[in-house]
């Protein structure tokens, strides 16, 4: 049953370069340097708690602002998402995660569906963390969301202190994540025999 779920994209354009490699049957390691610290460790957390081996590098132009490092990263990983995971046979498909980090909890709900969509309710309570503008959170689960062709909700349910309310997000996407891509069976999980 097992197969080879490992997958690079590269994406070069004026603005960014970026190599993102993904096995989706990893133990969680990581290596991400993005230039931008928090978004660094955001990564990270989808890497540990989503048990993908995540290798990642992105050089952009930070001295205009981290947004296209961040959308195009998010779109790099998108799309080597959706190579690793290939035709979809046998995973789970549909999951979710409810992550609680102090004070905040988040909900992620995800369908592995080929149909890329993104709802979210992202109330976070201030403009930065660190370097990472808060509302670059919606950009990258876009970029992402669109790319891997997946069904993404995302809502922090209460917090207050927006780093946690941004890590919770990270991990609550990860778990989601990690249980979706699991593999159950040997069948397409639809109806119509293809996602």
């Amino acid at each position: 049953m097992s197969r080879d779920r490992v997958a690079v994209e590269q994406r070069k354009t004026t603005e960014t370069e970026i190599i993102a490699s993904v096995n989706l049957d990893g133990e969680g390691r990581s290596e991400i340097k993005t230039g931008i610290g928090f978004f660094d460790h955001m990564l990270e957390q989808i890497a540990r708690h989503g048990n993908i081996d995540l290798e990642l590098s992105a050089k952009g132009d930070l001295h205009i602002d981290t947004h296209h490092s961040i959308e195009d990263t998010g779109i790099a990983l998108g799309k080597a998402f959706a190579k690793a995971i290939g035709n979809k046979k046998g995973i789970t498909r549909f999951s979710s995660a409810l992550v609680p980090l102090d004070e905040t909890l988040v909900r992620a709900v995800v369908d592995i569906s080929g149909r890329p969509y993104l709802y979210t309710d992202l109330p976070f309570s201030r403009e930065m963390v660190g370097d990472f503008p808060s509302e670059m959170v919606n950009e990258f689960m876009r970029a992402f969301a669109f790319n891997a062709g997946i069904t993404l909700h995302l809502e922090i349910l209460h917090g207050e202190n927006c780093h946690h309310q941004i890590e919770a997000v990270f991990k609550a996407l990860a778990r989601a994540l990690k249980d979706a891509v699991e593999i159950e069976s040997d069948k397409i999980p639809s109806t119509k025999g293809v996602l």
